[in-house]
């Protein structure tokens, strides 16, 4: 029973980030998830206004997209977490679907029809009946709700102040929400705004439950704080997250090739369908290395990450596909490692419609150049016996000749968009191999002259590598492709800022024809964040560590360029678990303080771990409300410091 109420309380918390992920939107904050064979198998919150579809309740399209997932519309096998009580219709949906199980957060005394006012569950007149847990994170839930509604009360009453992103009424979620008017996308910029903006604190906390922390820690500092959350990312690790916490959408799941042989979902993100979105074949030589993949489908209809874009997206975290966590990080595992399973994923996102690609890259396990994901769209990349080379970096040194032609034809009129924010080329120095691959094992086991030869022979190869999918891409025929902005061709690929992101992935996908973005500029332009920041007293962002690593293309550097750009005056502060001595380089972009959320001393693996975040979190952002409306107050008296 134990391990039971673990795994309830793990999966409601992923309810409860698609719960904020629908106040983020205006939405009553209520999200679900379906659990099958102890996977999360789809995701949703509710959508009712922004939709207009009386439908759109949480666990009613969480149920919708389960059934797609699995290719079926019985749902047994399958646990529902919903963060409150199903009403009749979503519980009739339930019976009707089959499920074994719904848990449920808090209660709804105005609505709740699984054992407050009905219990559909155990109705013996109805053909089948399905076990209830209640009350897991029961107060959790509540508040979220109850803060939400405060929020709305406080604006009808034109107010100037609220309580944040997290909301809660004295009354029933839905006649609270039934007297209020539609919420807009995007809540009004009121007096008092802070905004966070704050990325994931790695191997501690998501971008989402850090913001929520902090909120929660603002909130009860009770100063009349309007605390917005914005989710961000730079690319890399949680970018899927974030668009989906702003779109929206429906998962699916693929098959991909995992990078080392190891077992590994996946996820990518797209914009809108509804067809099957397939999968890849996977050649003979990778049978068993593959593992089943999620991916998002979402319509963005006029409202793509640029502005202007329509139709069906797909946003792909690399990551996912070929991420570090899948990897020993043995020397021989950074050699083998491939991004084949990075291909997999486009040619899914195709086969579903999307037009537009969105490709995250960072937290990669590979230093392939991208090889193995140009081989899965169909790219002949042989050696000198006209053989495919082997996957993975140790393949790289017997290319002798590559053809793309393939590969283009794969992805005819599709748009192919890389966010990224680590500028590295792909040889050199600061190059994918000896930049960043040590951070991936290679080298690992060699003394020092050992290594650092090796790391020199490894970028030999990738310039090699480098200089024939230059030579690939100026082969095909049609129009220049668009690097960085449209019209412009680099001679060489080696040397293009970003082309040795995600282990030369970038070189790869720039040789396709993709344009570079910024990851945080990206995700910020579809929040509205200027228009955000126009109205806000200080902006908050931060990550896990602040060092000089974070002065380039991080998501802290990114938010504080952007917050200074619209209003120069505006504070921004940065949180962290740990800083550097030496920060010149981070101030110098426009963050004002750096605030580590440390309590004192304590073990690193303590400190790392989630509960001990989240109470460091709610402290610090206490500290820092009551920082802010200090200085309010001295502007407000003509004081200002």
């Amino acid at each position: 029973m134990r391990g039971q109420f673990a795994d309830d309380e793990r999966f409601m918390r992923e309810a409860l980030t698609e719960a904020r992920a629908a106040a983020a939107l205006g939405e009553v904050p209520i999200g679900a998830v379906v659990v099958h064979e102890g996977r999360v198998i789809a995701r949703a919150h509710n959508r009712r206004e922004l939709d207009e579809d009386p439908s759109a309740h949480a666990e009613f399209s969480a149920m919708m997209e389960a059934s797609r997932a699995l290719g079926r519309w019985r749902l047994t096998g399958c646990t529902v977490y919903v963060t409150l009580e199903p009403c009749l219709m979503c519980a009739g949906l339930m019976v009707n679907a089959r499920i074994d199980r719904c848990v449920y957060g808090a209660v709804d005394p105005k609505g709740g029809a699984v054992g407050t006012l009905y219990d559909v569950s155990r109705d013996p007149r109805l053909n089948h009946s399905f076990e209830v847990g209640a009350g897991v994170l029961g107060d959790e839930c509540a508040a979220v709700l109850r803060e939400f509604f405060r929020g709305l009360r406080a604006k009808r009453k034109g107010a100037a102040v609220g309580t944040g992103a997290m909301a809660v009424a004295d009354s029933s979620p839905a006649s609270s929400l039934a007297q209020g008017a539609s919420a807009p996308a995007l809540v009004p910029a009121p007096s008092r705004r802070v905004i966070l903006a704050i990325d994931s604190f790695k191997g501690s906390a998501t971008s989402a439950q850090v913001e929520t922390w902090f909120a929660e820690g603002m909130s009860a500092a009770d100063l009349g704080l309007d605390v917005m959350s914005i989710p961000v990312a730079d690319g890399g690790e949680g970018t899927m997250d974030a668009v989906r916490a702003m779109l929206g959408g429906e998962v699916r799941e693929v098959e991909v090739t995992s990078p080392v042989g190891t077992a590994r979902t996946a996820g990518t993100f797209v914009a809108g369908a509804s067809a099957d979105a397939g999968s890849a074949d996977t050649p003979e030589a990778f049978a068993g290395e593959v593992h089943w993949a999620p991916y998002l489908l979402v319509d963005v209809d006029g409202v793509g990450l640029d502005g202007g874009q329509a139709g069906l997206i797909a946003v792909i975290e690399m990551a996912h596909a070929a991420g570090i966590s899948r990897s020993p990080r043995t020397n021989e595992a950074a050699l083998a490692a491939t991004t084949r399973g990075v291909g997999e994923l486009m040619l899914a996102a195709v086969a579903a419609g999307a037009k537009t690609l969105y490709i995250g890259l960072g937290g990669s396990a590979t230093t392939d150049g991208g090889a193995g994901m140009l081989q899965a769209l169909g790219a002949r990349i042989l050696d000198a016996a006209d053989e495919p080379v082997r996957p993975g970096l140790a393949g790289l040194r017997d290319v002798a000749f590559v053809d793309l032609a393939p590969a283009r034809e794969a992805l005819a009129g599709v748009r192919i968009k890389v966010l990224s924010d680590v500028g590295c080329p792909l040889v050199g120095p600061r190059g994918s191999v000896r930049m960043f691959g040590q951070q991936k094992g290679l080298g690992t086991g060699l003394d020092d002259i050992a290594r650092d030869e090796m790391l020199r022979e490894c970028d030999r190869h990738m310039s090699a590598y480098g200089a024939r999918l230059t030579a690939a891409r100026d082969a095909l025929d049609g129009t220049p492709w668009q690097v960085a902005v449209p019209g412009a061709r680099p001679t060489s690929l080696a040397g293009v800022p970003g082309a040795g992101a995600a282990g030369g992935l970038g070189a790869a996908l720039l040789a396709l024809g993709a344009e570079l973005a910024s990851g945080v500029d990206a995700l910020l332009d579809l929040a509205q964040f200027d228009n955000q920041v126009s109205g806000a007293i200080a902006v908050i962002t931060g990550e896990g560590s602040i060092d000089a690593q974070t002065a380039e293309g991080k998501v802290p550097a990114g938010v504080a360029r952007r917050a200074k750009h619209v209003c120069k005056d505006v504070p921004v502060f940065a949180v962290c678990g740990s800083r550097a001595e030496d920060l010149g380089s981070v101030y110098a972009l426009g963050i004002d303080a750096v605030l580590p959320i440390e309590l004192g001393p304590q073990p690193l693996e303590r400190a790392l771990s989630s509960a001990q975040t989240r109470s460091n979190l709610i402290a610090s952002g206490e500290t820092l409300a009551r920082l802010i409306a200090m200085r309010e107050a001295s502007r407000t008296a003509g004081h200002r410091p």
